[in-house]
């Protein structure tokens, strides 16, 4: 029997592992585990709820004012144990975050195996997105099995000399979480405290604008000129609702607060849990974000999405017409929100475009893989 360990520790992770992690659970010949780290505790016990996964391994890592020096070294140093005790075939780590990089040299420092899920994203910047860039770096050198989203993540590995025997595309997991998120919504006998008091406060009357932020290098500057741009939006389409979950980072929360704070059609609200976020993205008819998450997710809702990033590792996105960049520039940010707004047309061929992130199945095809290694 192969014995799998799945490692997350943030809500992003956890979104993405779950529908894995339920699909191992329900195959013979694989006896799996889960440890999560809790680098973001709150808002991933979240999504551990909605999914009905209960951690074998919780490190609870998370503590006030947590810096890379210390989450690095703690993680390593916790996974020992975990490694020790279960003694794994083959250890499961997705994406770019800090906990991704540090369970990949875990387990490579254990003998395990070492599977990348979303394997190949890249903006060859080392310092954008920050960390990100070189944890998923660092990340594709101890892999043994790298599971790539698309094509081009898959032609990033083979630049760097991954072997093509070794990259499997898949899709992105993302969807398989979207399309079961979605359906277990929809059932009836489904209720959610939270969605039922967004349903309070959202004017169903008026189009909604969805909007996230919270990127490192959008800090200072980059924020206010995005919230310059969502006031102006505001103001000049009284018509429309902007809702706006806030980041609890105080990098995020001061300039959104002082800026956006009091205008009429401005729904300042605090995060959402997973599933009343799937909600509003829904609901929305235009989703402006940082997040490289809802990149690949609203396009199979359908939703036409502006990305607050001067550069992405989803390229096949901005090249499929599903999303636009356009920084933290106020013009650009004001400029395409109006146009999504004011013509049919354009609103249309992107809410309609083929989703470049796969069809729901990677996690199947994951599976399939390991079952022949």
């Amino acid at each position: 029997m192969k014995k799998n360990l799945i490692v997350f520790g943030t809500r992003p992770e956890a979104i993405k592992m779950a529908p894995l992690v339920k699909a191992l659970y329900q195959k013979k010949g694989f006896e799996t585990k889960v440890c999560i780290t809790a680098q973001h505790r709150e808002m991933l016990d979240q999504v551990l709820e909605f999914f009905e996964i209960n951690p074998h391994y919780d490190l609870n890592l998370m503590r006030p004012n947590q810096n890379l020096f210390t989450l690095t070294a703690t993680i390593i140093e916790n996974m020992k144990s975990v490694l020790e005790d279960f003694k794994p075939d083959y250890v499961f780590v997705h994406g770019d975050t800090t906990t991704t990089m540090a369970a990949a040299l875990s387990a490579f420092y254990s003998g395990a195996k070492v599977c990348h899920v979303e394997a190949g994203l890249r903006t060859f910047n080392r310092r954008n997105p920050f960390p990100e860039e070189i944890n998923r770096s660092i990340a594709s050198r101890l892999t043994d099995f790298h599971f790539a989203p698309t094509e081009a993540s898959k032609m990033n590995l083979l630049m760097e000399n991954i072997p093509e025997k070794d990259i499997i595309v898949t899709g992105n997991t993302v969807i398989d979480a979207l399309l079961f998120s979605v359906k277990k919504l929809k059932a009836k006998n489904y209720t959610d405290p939270e969605i039922e008091q967004l349903k309070q406060r959202i004017d169903y009357s008026k189009k909604l604008i969805l909007i996230t932020g919270h990127r490192r290098e959008n800090h200072g500057q980059g924020f206010i000129n995005i919230c310059k741009a969502l006031k102006e939006i505001a103001l000049n389409h009284p018509e429309i609702q902007l809702v706006y979950p806030v980041h609890l980072n105080p990098n995020v929360q001061k300039p959104v607060y002082e800026l956006l704070g009091g205008i009429p059609n401005i729904k300042l609200i605090a995060p959402l849990s997973y599933p009343a976020f799937v909600w509003l993205m829904e609901k929305s008819y235009i989703i402006i974000t940082d997040s490289g998450g809802v990149q690949e997710e609203a396009p199979s809702l359908g939703k036409p999405v502006l990305v607050m990033r001067n550069t992405t590792e989803r390229p096949e996105a901005v090249e499929a017409g599903t999303v636009i960049l356009v920084g933290t520039d106020t013009e650009k940010i004001v400029f395409e929100t109006q146009k999504l707004l004011e013509n049919k047309n354009h609103y249309q061929k992107m809410s309609k475009t083929h989703n470049p992130y796969g069809d729901g199945k990677a996690c199947e095809r994951i599976i399939d893989f390991i079952k022949i290694e």
